[in-house]
């Protein structure tokens, strides 16, 4: 029986889970709804302005408000 160590067990566990947590699971974009969709390019265009580096909790917070004025889940 080969015994591994527990750094390279850890490492292989790691890579298992990471592979489970895939987009592929996640909800897929054919079944979204139309309301939906347009919800989520809008507010994407509103928090686009601005930028990540300089503006990253006021761009999500500006999303998360957009996608909750058109009643949806963010």
């Amino acid at each position: 029986m080969t015994r591994f160590s527990k750094p390279l067990a850890a490492l292989v566990l790691g890579i298992a889970v990471s592979a489970l947590a895939t987009p592929s699971f996640a909800q897929r974009s054919e079944g979204m709804s139309g309301p939906r969709e347009q919800a989520i390019r809008a507010c994407n265009k509103e928090a686009g302005k601005l930028k990540q580096y300089v503006w990253g909790d006021a761009q999500q917070d500006m999303y998360r408000s957009c996608m909750m004025k058109h009643g949806q889940q963010e």
